[in-house]
């Protein structure tokens, strides 16, 4: 494993209990959460290609990918500290005050409390501190030279690189840090493994080291080193410029922070290109340059354990199939949020697949109990509530239809439970149920043709029942379908019976009523139907032959024969099928008249049909 033969550009560091990739496209994130088990987040980012061109400039490209690293590091640690902290399964009136009235959790808080507090140690640590210490030398050793001198600023640039390696020394006294320095252990080694062109596996990640060349804690010293000699010539410079030669003014020293401000774009952009030039080369003659860095990375990264290396594969994985395939999903923690925020995000993932908004708020609203009529009332939606909201919205975003995923859905007010046995009922269909309970008499009897799920005939024998005693049979040639009928006609107590029949080739005797909504969709169009209807609901409940029209045709032959006289038929159709559906019935079996019964859209969708 001398030689590396599968470079990459995939980046990464340690997050909270977990890592974080990044390539050109795609960015994931593998935590551990309070149960242990791994949580993957995945974001796809703007491709280079789509970036601007000066961006990509030498120098320039280091500035613009530190301020990058730098903001999607942050977001990172502060988002993987969400997924981590557990839910309180036993919240404090503090914590529920909170999530009533601000609409926030307390990990939220928390969190942006603790970034500020870190932002205000860093500045301390690593501005005021080395001045401060520095200026303390200057006033006892007269061989510092003052604040314009070569020395002053080599001094302050020694001071904060030694403050920077006792601060990492002393993180080191924290387990929970030197757990995430195992993590960036388990980053690093996924990382070479890769590049050495061996599969990710945990024991082949294990042989591998630890140190890599674009390691963000070499470039962290890089820019150290740069810093201070640039920060000593712009000092030494202007110090000569403005004639100093007593003490320095506070508008001096406030024009000196100014300029090394300036200069951090410089800085940063000659680190970045260093870092790349050591990192493509393996040559003896720039092992001095890089030795520095592995020995801060020697205290940075630790031997990971076999779950760390699992959480970097993932990551590592994730993040290059997001960069190979522009269809790979992205993924989302399941944390305490906000019920607006989470349905931004669905109906944002849901737009891009061409997935109705409304589905977004019937995960939530179902999955929470709520009606979607109340969801602008924003509320915390505890992270136990959002693992099972995200997981029914990551398999909806694979094409599945929700009804299915849910397993079942309401129909004129019943539970009818769907799976890929069954079309699921439309909500037109309803219009069906309710035309047929409005013509039968009591002691009549009711046929239902391609009864599917059952949802047509046990709606009808439920509200039917309600003052009326009737019979119903539902007749469907898929013996899966009549599995499901009976499980739904038992779940709702409805009375009917069913039998495998094509149509009506294994029914007996004649009904008042027979009702049908049968398949009417052109052979042809098959293919053309939204990707949740063509390749999840059966075809045999789908296809009703080249011109959409064969089972009203078989029916209308037949129909007469298991009709009583003055009795009815009701079907559904397809737009634009109506009056071609009438023509059949009059020319085949000779109907006394023809009813058209639009649905709420106004399609002309139900025929009734008398004989």
């Amino acid at each position: 494993m001398k030689k590396k033969t599968n470079r990459t550009y995939i980046g990464g560091q340690a997050v909270l209990q977990g890592v974080m990739m990044r390539g050109k496209r795609g960015m994931a994130m593998a935590v551990r959460d309070d149960n242990g088990e791994l949580q993957l987040e995945a974001k796809r980012i703007k491709p280079p290609e789509k970036r601007n061109k000066f961006g990509k400039l030498p120098f320039v490209r280091g500035v613009v990918n530190f301020v990058v690293s730098l903001v999607s590091g942050m977001k990172a640690l502060l988002r993987s500290s969400e997924a981590v902290i557990g839910e309180d399964e036993d919240p404090t009136k503090f914590s529920e005050w909170v999530s009533d009235k601000l609409k926030l959790s307390v990990g939220t808080i928390v969190s942006v409390i603790a970034t500020f507090f870190g932002i205000l140690l860093a500045v301390a640590l690593f501005i005021f501190l080395p001045n401060y210490l520095t200026e303390l030398l200057d006033k006892n050793f007269s061989f510092v030279g003052g604040r314009g001198s070569v020395w002053y600023n080599l001094i302050e640039g020694g001071f904060r690189l030694v403050i920077f390696i006792l601060y990492i020394l002393f993180t080191l006294c924290f387990k929970s840090l030197r757990e995430t320095y195992r993590y960036h252990g388990a980053e690093h080694k996924t990382i070479n493994c890769y590049e050495y062109g061996l599969p990710l596996t945990v024991e082949n990640v294990k042989k591998c080291s630890r140190l890599h060349d674009r390691c963000g804690t070499t470039f962290i010293f890089i820019v150290l080193v740069i810093s201070i000699v640039l920060f000593s010539l712009v000092s030494w410079l202007w110090v000569g410029l403005a004639g100093i030669t007593t003490n320095i003014s506070w508008l001096d020293k406030l024009i000196l922070v100014f300029l090394k401000i300036l200069c951090l774009p410089l800085v940063a952009g000659v680190s970045y290109e260093l870092l790349k030039l050591f990192a493509l080369t393996n040559s003896p003659l720039f092992f001095p340059f890089k030795a520095p860095g592995y020995l801060l990375q020697l205290l940075t990264t630790r031997e990971p354990a076999d779950d760390m290396i699992e959480c970097a594969i993932t990551a590592f994985e994730k993040t290059l199939d997001m960069d190979e395939n522009p269809d790979s999903p992205e993924k989302t923690f399941a944390t305490e949020t906000k019920v607006s925020k989470l349905l931004a995000m669905m109906k944002k993932s849901f737009a891009e697949k061409n997935i109705e908004d409304a589905d977004a708020e019937w995960i939530v609203s179902l999955t929470l109990k709520i009606p979607r009529s109340e969801l602008g009332n924003d509320r915390v939606v505890k992270q136990s509530e959002c693992k099972k909201i995200l997981e029914i919205f990551e398999e909806r975003l694979t094409g599945r239809p929700l009804w299915y995923i849910f397993g079942d859905t309401d129909f004129y007010g019943y539970k009818i439970k769907v799976d890929e046995r069954v079309l699921i009922p439309r909500p037109e269909t309803e219009v069906l149920v309710r035309q047929a309970v409005s013509v039968l008499n009591d002691g009549d009897s009711m046929l239902d043709l391609c009864t599917g799920s059952g949802a047509i005939a046990i709606a009808v024998a439920c509200e039917a029942a309600k003052d009326k005693t009737v019979s119903v049979v539902g007749a469907d040639i898929s013996d899966d379908a009549l599995e499901l009928a009976r499980e739904n006609a038992r779940l709702n107590k409805a009375n009917v019976t069913f039998v495998k029949s094509d149509l009506f080739s294994g029914v007996r005797g004649r009904f008042n009523l027979i009702t049908a909504n049968p398949p009417y969709i052109k052979s042809d169009d098959i293919g053309s139907l939204q990707p949740e209807v063509r390749d999840h609901e059966p075809r045999l409940a789908l296809d009703g032959g080249a011109d959409g029209l064969e089972f009203y045709r078989r029916i209308a032959e037949k129909v007469t024969r298991y009709l009583v006289r003055g009795g009815m038929l009701i079907v559904e159709c397809g737009e634009d099928q109506a009056q071609e559906v009438i023509k059949i019935f009059k020319t085949k079996s000779r109907c006394d008249y023809t009813m058209v019964v639009r649905d709420l859209e106004g399609v002309a969708r139900i025929i009734k049909i008398g004989y």
